[in-house]
């Protein structure tokens, strides 16, 4: 019998730990059961892949592996951390500080520049102006992007405008950062280029991304690919 302490040990191994995961989106008139039992373990400094057809379940695994959407029974952990457990003030708090996030459609606001888009998140964890404003500035840089700084998201090319999503994910320098079809806007050649710079970001910093793609030429990027179909992981 394993006890609870060989347990919470074991947990703390990883950085991403679910068990027993299930996800039912029920209308009252129809149950789907968007995820069945998933188990799942990911280490800190990971980059993985989460493949799978359309409908699967992998955009709801990342989103409930995120807490950005609540599960229906079973427990997820990250860093040690009960996530499920959670209010959704802790969980939004607990997002900003250690995770990071690039979608598909980049999410920038049009009104604002790349380095405010940057700037805004920073200034929302509660960093001052002047602070915000430099590492703003560094992680545009480290995206090479420094000359497109005072560019809004219309100015941009596809691929400049998910170079600053990504450096926006990293605002907060955070233990994992999710991206859901981050080159599935893109055209091949820059998404060799957005590739490139996450597995960098990845191997440099240590950074740990969960990438949820389609794309096999995505996936043989990853250290790791994992397999979805009908809600399990196969």
């Amino acid at each position: 019998m394993v006890t609870q302490k060989k347990i919470d040990n074991n947990i703390k191994k990883y950085l991403i730990y679910a068990k027993n995961v299930h996800k039912i989106y029920d209308t009252g008139k129809i149950s789907v059961k968007a995820l069945q039992g998933i188990e799942l373990k990911i280490k800190s400094g990971d980059m993985v892949a989460i493949m799978g057809p359309s409908g699967c379940g992998k955009t709801t695994l990342l989103n409930c592996l995120s807490g950005l959407d609540n599960i229906t029974e079973g427990n997820i952990w990250i860093d040690g951390e009960l996530l499920n457990t959670m209010d959704d003030d802790l969980k939004s708090e607990f997002r900003a500080k250690h995770m990071g996030f690039v979608f598909q459609f980049y999410n920038l606001l049009p009104v604002l520049t790349a380095i405010e888009n940057i700037e805004i998140s920073l200034r929302i964890a509660g960093i001052t102006p002047d602070r915000a404003h430099d590492r703003a500035m560094r992680l545009l840089d480290l995206v090479g992007l420094q000359d497109r700084c005072d560019h809004k998201p219309a100015e941009l090319s596809g691929g400049q405008r998910q170079r600053v999503t990504i450096a926006r994910a990293l605002a907060n320098e955070p233990l994992i950062v999710w991206a859901d079809e981050p080159t599935g806007d893109l055209d091949s050649n820059t998404s060799e280029e957005i590739l490139d710079l996450m597995c960098d970001l990845n191997k440099k910093n240590h950074q740990t991304f969960v990438l949820v793609t389609h794309d096999s030429k995505v996936a043989q990027r990853a250290q790791r690919v994992i397999q979805m179909n009908n809600g399990r992981i196969i």
